[in-house]
């Protein structure tokens, strides 16, 4: 891969995560979906399950979804519940010219509706991602997420 192929496919890949938060927090599913390779694998199992604790403070988050069919458009908000999720650091690795694996840091705060166990969720860890080209386009193929802290109030 040549240098600008290389600047150039860090840069799409940084729009693709930018974009999946973005959808994910305003509930935009078709945002979300543009960004997905079409067989991705989004494992969301054990993402909101505190190391430390033990404790899963989510467990009807504990999913796998196979194929960008999968996602639904409302996401969390049809739930009553706001996020925000922010990601930063990527450390971005090719396996070849058109894919590549990337972790990123990750804190997420989720706001649940009143009468909820908690009012807030705060989780910190990382994303391990994999990303593929397909016809000249970046998308998200797998993503997983792992823990550091998670805390509720």
């Amino acid at each position: 891969m040549k240098k600008l192929e290389r600047i150039s496919a860090i840069e799409a890949i940084q729009q693709i995560k930018a974009r999946y938060c973005r959808g994910v927090d305003s509930s935009d599913g078709d945002l979300v979906k543009s960004i997905l390779a079409e067989d991705c694998v989004l494992d969301y199992m054990g993402c909101c399950t505190d190391p430390v604790s033990g404790i899963d403070f989510f467990p009807a988050m504990n999913v796998i979804l196979r194929g960008r069919d999968s996602w639904t458009s409302n996401g969390m908000s049809g739930l009553g519940i706001v996020s925000v999720h922010q990601s930063y650091n990527l450390e971005l690795e090719f396996s070849s010219d058109t894919t590549a694996k990337g972790i990123w840091s990750m804190t997420d705060r989720l706001w649940f509706p009143s009468g909820s166990q908690f009012s807030l969720m705060t989780g910190y860890g990382h994303y391990h991602e994999t990303y593929e080209q397909v016809e000249s386009v970046w998308l998200l193929k797998t993503t997983r997420i792992s823990r550091i802290r998670v805390e509720t109030c």
